[in-house]
């Protein structure tokens, strides 16, 4: 699939979601700090399925311990992408909030436990890439 794609089918699946949730302001209040952290990660080779599982079972819910958002999971509809990635979208109050709550997250005993156990066969992340992102003006999530 073009990047093109990916990009066009992800920010209708961010503005979907934010109507649903609730999250996405029209007002023309001052503008926050708020700031959307997009994360991909590149699974090894066969243990997409265990990532998905870490996420589903534990991370998603120690991210909003450590308070961050979580705003929306996807992983490409065609392979080969399908099979090694996971995109994702966190949100937080501002920048300097995003750096505390990654630094208490990877401390956190129970998330070295689970990783530990879940990378027990293997690492599961080969790659992974973030970049902050500030909402314009005229975007309708904030």
């Amino acid at each position: 699939m073009k990047h093109w794609a990916v990009w066009t089918c992800l920010g209708l699946s961010i503005l979907l979601l934010g109507f649903w949730l609730g999250k996405i302001s029209t007002s023309k209040a001052a503008p926050s700090s708020r700031v959307f952290e997009l994360r991909t990660y590149t699974a090894n080779e066969g243990k997409m399925e265990e990532l998905q599982a870490r996420f589903r079972n534990h991370t998603t819910r120690l991210f909003e311990k450590h308070g961050m958002t979580n705003i929306g999971y996807w992983t490409p509809q065609e392979a080969p992408g399908s099979q090694t990635t996971l995109i994702y979208i966190l949100a937080h109050s501002s920048r300097a909030a995003a750096d505390k709550s990654w630094e208490a997250f990877r401390k956190d005993p129970e998330w070295i436990k689970v990783k530990d156990a879940s990378e027990v066969n293997g690492k599961l992340v080969n790659k992974a890439d973030s970049v902050y992102l500030l909402p314009t003006d005229f975007s309708l999530i904030k």
